[in-house]
């Protein structure tokens, strides 16, 4: 049986939540100023030290095994050797003695360290990790789902968590906090090491591994990234109806109509798959206590979930191989990320996706990821109660794979504003074998929702180019944007896709609103393209803009539909986007308004007007 212990926070909100701040229209250079020089003074903490091994930890030693390291390839691999010492018990004592004693740092030495078990961080305490420091967490899922409050019978003790911006009870994240103030997580440099070994596999020999569960790729004409690593057809995935997921709605949720329960399940029993029950469950207004998942069902955890916590840093370490997102503070507020490698290839392996959060600072990190570098969210379906992300600086990075650079969305419908992005380089290193497929990304649709607004970008450098094939996506029936024609997955250095996916939603009542985008001094290298008809030759990418807005026949909900605006106010200055393989066609545009290109140049052709379509 569910404990009674209060779930009001993921059902309401707490106090926290900052006032939005209106962007100042002439100075938005000057509010990310403000922003950054507010994240800029340290966190105190009590100076007194909690080392690990005071509390029992011992180090493990390292074999290996051959695991995968991507969605493609497979290689050797160093894990734990089999009965490896559990230091889980350890760092929960030590945790916990720092945080009576009324804060401080919790030590993580040298060596080599197995956790079968969360690192649960509680307020004023600094988890700092040594030079060589290489945490090796679980990868074993039941190992999640132990010590949550939450005890929900066979499917495990649980924890309060949001996958893909959706509230449930699921597996508890290798780092989790919950309603923490104070807390740092910190790494003396990139050999202060957590592994959440998301590509090895369960049995420690082959088989499934964490990223399996992902199932089949949706991509159309992916050029890397195209497989699942592990994953046969036919086997349980989270895109594969789930047995222990009810046969209808009326189970869980009787107050709905018949018409309301069709609308939100949709055609057969797609629905009944992990990855769209969670969110039928939102629409059909499920309260948290009754989204249980955990063991049997496949949403994996993010590898660092922050939840309601405030004044925060994230410094220093290196992420590796974890199982999902790596990643995801969610209704944060006063959060800095700096100076880590976020080092993660396989599925949905996103970087940094900070979620309703309220004053960011992103500063001096390497993504090289499976999925976008940095995604922005604010939460999907109903579950928006934390309201927008907003106030975020991203400066200094150096982003290498990955689908987006600096992404917002998809899942938005909480809204997102007053996004900062500059000084960056998207350097794309891999561009011959697993590009980069897009630089400046949005991506929403009918479901997603929400709104961006005020979304600066200025002096951004991408000397590899982006992936210079176009991928796709496919179109619901009776769409003016044919299945296979617009290259929105990738191809684009600067991609708007208001029609993402458009496929996966079953309800699809919440047209996007896009307004207020400028984008300044973006710089595109040309590479060799190495397929197609252009084979050869030098390319930056397949197109250099495309803006895809919101679709209204899309739309599936009552009448009278609500206004679906286009684009509108995105300006683009001062750029160089190279020469796209494309040249008959070097843009794409869809319900935009008022694009503005001054002193644009595609292909070595300067461009000054504006355009509508």
């Amino acid at each position: 049986m569910m404990q009674a212990a209060s779930l009001a926070l993921a059902g309401g909100g707490f106090g926290i939540a900052g006032g939005a701040h209106a962007a100042i229209a002439d100075d938005p250079w000057g509010r990310a100023q403000d922003i950054t020089r507010r994240l800029s003074k340290p966190l105190k903490f009590r100076e007194q030290d909690f080392p690990i091994t005071q509390f029992g930890a011992k180090p493990c030693k390292v074999v290996q095994v051959k695991g995968w390291i991507s969605h493609d390839d497979q290689e050797m691999i160093g894990t734990h050797a089999p009965g490896s010492f559990d230091c889980y018990p350890a760092i929960a004592a030590a945790i916990a003695a720092c945080h009576k004693a009324g804060g401080g740092r919790v030590v993580i030495p040298a060596g080599n360290w197995f956790v079968a078990g969360p690192m649960v961080l509680l307020s004023n305490v600094h988890v700092h990790l040594k030079k060589g420091a290489n945490v090796l967490f679980s990868n074993q899922p039941t190992d999640y789902a132990k010590y949550g409050e939450f005890d929900c019978g066979k499917k495990g003790r649980l924890v309060i968590s949001r996958w893909q911006s959706n509230d449930c009870l699921n597996f508890a994240s290798m780092v989790y906090a919950y309603g923490a103030d104070n807390i740092a997580l910190t790494g003396e440099d990139w050999t202060s090491i957590l592994s959440g070994q998301g590509g090895i596999p369960f049995n420690g020999k082959d088989g499934d591994c964490w990223w399996t569960w992902k199932g089949k790729n949706r991509t159309i004409n992916p050029a890397s990234q195209a497989n699942t690593p592990g994953y046969k057809e036919g086997q349980l995935t989270q895109r594969v109806p789930n047995p222990l997921n009810p046969m209808s709605l009326k189970d869980v949720a009787p107050h709905l109509t018949e018409e309301e329960r069709l609308h939100i399940q949709g055609e057969g029993d797609r629905w009944r798959a992990d990855e769209q029950y969670l969110p039928a469950l939102s629409e059909a207004g499920v309260p948290l206590a009754q989204r249980v998942f955990g063991l049997g069902h496949m949403l994996r955890p993010p590898m660092i979930q922050l939840i309601g916590c405030t004044n925060v840093l994230l410094e220093g370490y290196h992420v590796k191989d974890t199982p999902f997102w790596q990643h995801h503070p969610v209704h944060c507020r006063n959060l800095v990320i700096r100076n880590v490698h976020c080092n993660s290839k396989g599925p949905n392996s996103d970087g940094f996706d900070p979620e309703a959060c309220d004053t960011v600072l992103v500063e001096g990190c390497t993504f090289d990821t499976g999925d976008d570098c940095i995604a922005i969210k604010a939460g999907k379906d109903l579950d928006t109660q934390y309201g927008p992300s907003q106030n975020i600086v991203i400066q200094k990075c150096i982003m290498q794979s990955g689908h987006g650079a600096v992404t917002l969305g998809s899942e938005m419908a909480g809204g997102i504003q007053n996004v900062y992005a500059q000084d960056l380089v998207f350097e794309n290193i891999h561009w011959a074998t697993d590009p980069l497929n897009t630089a400046i990304r949005l991506k929403t649709n009918m479901n997603r929702g929400g709104y961006l607004k005020n979304f600066y970008v200025r002096n951004v450098k991408i000397p590899h180019g982006v992936q210079t094939s176009p991928s796709f996506y496919a179109s619901l029936p009776g769409s003016p944007i044919e299945s296979r024609t617009v290259a929105t997955a990738a191809g684009a250095v600067v991609t708007f896709d208001c029609d993402y996916t458009p496929t996966a939603d079953t309800v699809r009542t919440r047209p996007p609103v896009v307004q207020n985008v400028q984008i300044s001094n973006v710089t595109v290298g040309n590479v060799e393209v190495k397929k197609g008809d252009k084979k050869g030759q030098k390319a930056s990418c397949f197109q250099a803009i495309v803006i895809l807005g919101p679709v209204a026949s899309d739309y599936n909900g009552p009448q009278p539909m609500p206004t679906v605006v286009p684009v509108l106010d995105v300006t683009i200055s001062d750029c160089d986007f190279g020469t796209p393989v494309n040249t008959e066609q070097p843009w794409f545009l869809y319900n935009v308004k008022g694009l503005k290109l001054n002193r644009v140049k595609i292909g070595g052709k300067e461009y000054n007007t504006t355009l509508s379509a």
